[in-house]
This record gives C-alpha cells, sequence and structure tokens, in this order.
C-alpha cells in the first residue's frame, strides 16, 4: 500500500515511521530544506515533547475537542510516547508539572531520533518539495501534484501540515486549504497560547510574577484562573499561566478584538484569604506605624507595583501606616488580590505556540483520522481542530493522533 505523508512536523514524521512499520509504501513530503524546523524550536529548544500525567489529568487540559481525541489517546498515551523514544536511544527526564523533555535540554535529540527512524523503516523523504493539490477521484483520494514531481500516486494521503502559527517554519495554513477545496469546513484559525496585549502599561515591562493567580473576568464573573508565573511585556502579558488563559478565551476574540468588557485580574497573594491578608496589614503597620506605604508594601510585592497598587486601590503610596484607616486598609487588601487590567487584545496569530481551529473535528472519524467526505484522506496533528493548554499536552495530541492513524493500514 501506497501512503504518501504531506508535512514533516511532529505528527508527520511519526505518522510516516508508524505506517512504515506496519507494511505501508511511505513517501514524506516535506517544503522546508530540513525535517522538524518547528519541533526545533518548541519547548524554547529543548523540546517539551509530553505531559507524563494520568489521562484523567491529560483531558482536563485540552481546550477544543477533547472527547474526539479519547480513542487516540487511550491508543498512544504520554507513557507510550515516552516508551518510543527512549526505546530509540533518547533518555528523557521529567520536571515541575510533568513535563517531559530529553534529558540533553536538546530539541535536535528528537528530530534526530525521528530521522533515524525514518531512514530504518524505509520512509521516502522528499525536502524543498511543495505539494499543490490533492488529488481526488470520485470521492477518493488518489495522490498529490507537486510542483517539482507532477503527481504522486497513493493509495492513502495524510495531511499533517500543521497551523498557521510560526509562519517562518512553514506553518502557512496549506492544509486548510486543501480541506475547504474538497469540501470540509475548516474552523476559523485564532491564536493560542499567546500573549495578552494590555490596555495599561503602567511600565511594569520586564517584571516577572511567580505564585500567582491569573484570572479572567467579565461582567464580574471569574471565566478562568490559572496559578503559577506570569511576567509582564512592553504591550501587556506572558509567561505559562497567561499563555493557557490566551487559549482559554480566544473563542471571545472577534474581528481581532475583545468587547472592552474582559479584565486580567492578579491575585498577588493567593495563599492568603481576605482576613489573612487584613491580618497581615494591621500587624505590619502597627510596627512601622511611622512608616510610608510605599516603604511597607516592598515585603508583600516588587517595588514596581507598589505605585499601580496604590493607583488602583485610591490610597496615597506617601500616606503614613498610622494614618491609615479601616476602610483604606480593606481596600488595599482588595487590591492586592485582585490587580486589575483591561484586556485589548491577543498577539498576533504568527506569535502563537499553536493554532486554535482547524479542520472540524465533526468531518473526521476518530477511529483512524480519516475523512468523512473523502475516502482514504487523512488528517493528524495541528491542522485538526484540536489544541491544549502549555505542558507537552500539544505535542501528545500530534503523536496520538499520527499513531490512530496508522493503524488503519
Amino acid at each position: 500500500m501506497k501512503v504518501v505523508v504531506v508535512g514533516g512536523g511532529a505528527s508527520g514524521m511519526l505518522c510516516a515511521i508508524m505506517l512504515a512499520q506496519n507494511g505501508a509504501d511511505v513517501t514524506l513530503i516535506e517544503k522546508n530544506e530540513k525535517l522538524g524546523k518547528k519541533l526545533f524550536i518548541t519547548g524554547k529548544g529543548r523540546c517539551n515533547l509530553t505531559n507524563d500525567c494520568e489521562l484523567n489529568d491529560f483531558f482536563q487540559n485540552i481546550v477544543t475537542n477533547s472527547k474526539f481525541m479519547t480513542s487516540a489517546l487511550y491508543g498512544f498515551t504520554p507513557k507510550d510516547t515516552m516508551d518510543f523514544f527512549e526505546n530509540n536511544g533518547v533518555k528523557l527526564k521529567v520536571e515541575r508539572g510533568n513535563r517531559v523533555f530529553p534529558q540533553s535540554d536538546k530539541s535536535s535529540d528528537i528530530i534526530k531520533c525521528l530521522e533515524r527512524a525514518l531512514k530504518d523503516y524505509g520512509v521516502e523523504v522528499k525536502l524543498n518539495t511543495r505539494v499543490s493539490d490533492i488529488c481526488v477521484e470520485d470521492g477518493k483520494v488518489c495522490g498529490v501534484k507537486t510542483d517539482a514531481d507532477g503527481k504522486i500516486a497513493a493509495d492513502k494521503v495524510v495531511i499533517a501540515t500543521g497551523g498557521v502559527s510560526y509562519q517562518a517554519t512553514g506553518s502557512t495554513g496549506d492544509g486548510y486549504r486543501w480541506a475547504k477545496a474538497v469540501g470540509h469546513n475548516v474552523i476559523e484559525p485564532r491564536p493560542a497560547l499567546v500573549p495578552i496585549i494590555l490596555k495599561e502599561q503602567y511600565g511594569l515591562q520586564g517584571l516577572s510574577l511567580k505564585n500567582v493567580t491569573a484570572s479572567i473576568i467579565r461582567d464580574r464573573k471569574v471565566f478562568f484562573s490559572q496559578f503559577g508565573e506570569m511576567l509582564f511585556t512592553h504591550n501587556g502579558a506572558s509567561g505559562p499561566i497567561i499563555l493557557s488563559l490566551s487559549s482559554l478565551i480566544n473563542k471571545h476574540y472577534s474581528a481581532g478584538k475583545f468587547d472592552g468588557k474582559y479584565f486580567l485580574s492578579i491575585d498577588l497573594k493567593p495563599a492568603l484569604n481576605d482576613e489573612t491578608l487584613q491580618n497581615r496589614l494591621i500587624r505590619e503597620f502597627s510596627q512601622k506605624s511611622n512608616t510610608e506605604l510605599k516603604n511597607i508594601l516592598p515585603a508583600l510585592m516588587p517595588k514596581s507595583l507598589i505605585s499601580v497598587v496604590t493607583k488602583q486601590s485610591g490610597v496615597s503610596e506617601r500616606q503614613v501606616a498610622n494614618g491609615i484607616t479601616k476602610e483604606q486598609r480593606e481596600k488595599l487588601a482588595y487590591t492586592i488580590k485582585n490587580l486589575r487590567f483591561s484586556i485589548a487584545g491577543l498577539e498576533n496569530i504568527n506569535a502563537g505556540i499553536i493554532t486554535s481551529g482547524g479542520v472540524d473535528c465533526k468531518e473526521v472519524n476518530p477511529k483512524d483520522m480519516m475523512s468523512k467526505l473523502i475516502n482514504n484522506l487523512y488528517f493528524v496533528g495541528e491542522v485538526l481542530d484540536i489544541d491544549a493548554l502549555t505542558g507537552g499536552f500539544n505535542l501528545q495530541l500530534a503523536f496520538s493522533s499520527a499513531h490512530q492513524m496508522s493503524k488503519s493500514v
């Protein structure tokens, strides 16, 4: 059986390897000059290739179409991913949050491992080759057209071209175009795992916060919350918890903007409830009764945040502790746990770690990733409308969907 896999990223390479293991004659086509260009920069070049958590926890981190991925994830679990790479010579390690990395901290080791396996199983790899079209006859795929070789006949074609994030790596939405051409619906691509743009700047660029809770609020209702690390950028906020929040709210993001009613709220002291924080302030004020507020608050927050907290609370930073009223103290405590910023938007989709949206999963069979519209046409990885939070979850979705497809041979 002749199978053509289009796209030499994470899902495409693993799919080609597993198809060849199952006895197929596989050709892997990649338009770049080398394989795995996006994989190379994953995890800041360290390649967070999966998350070693229980599957129940894994599903909690899938943002879009988790039910669709049920069979695939049970068929190829994070443990299976780890076993595959370790059995192929890559030593792994598990870090905080169950994140899995190569022990070398080099994404190139993951790519080399996949390249070796492709070679060992006899997969024909065509680099610098652009697919211009998917060939379909009588409702069934029959090959692909390339700029270099013309038509390449195939019994099955797998689209593994990714989304539209990090376009310099080759993710330019080709798979969406081909899917639409054969009648598929494509869910609007949106930025995911991107920095959030804030209206208020306050000169906080470069400030990093740890062990805080960031929440998205609209109409006084908390939509989503994340605990961990974040940092302020030149025009907003980024860091692990902010990137996750961007994926959770991007479906509320229309025509490149929000409706002006979304806020980012930061709890600087999530470990302290209101009463405990109030008592802490009372103690600090009594011990430093003749001290200005700006010289007391460094015990509770970074100095660069003091002017922001005092401005939002309405209490002057020059106020002396023994002159602070109960009402002012309560406003300060509230602001420390609810530092608020207006959300202006999300960074450009090209800045996203992954793309939200893609080929409509309702039109794809989760048992084998085959199109329900065109026989023997398959979609795997990020080209599908599946996405998850940070922590290795997205690469695992790519690997699991690739394995699920490979079982069809």
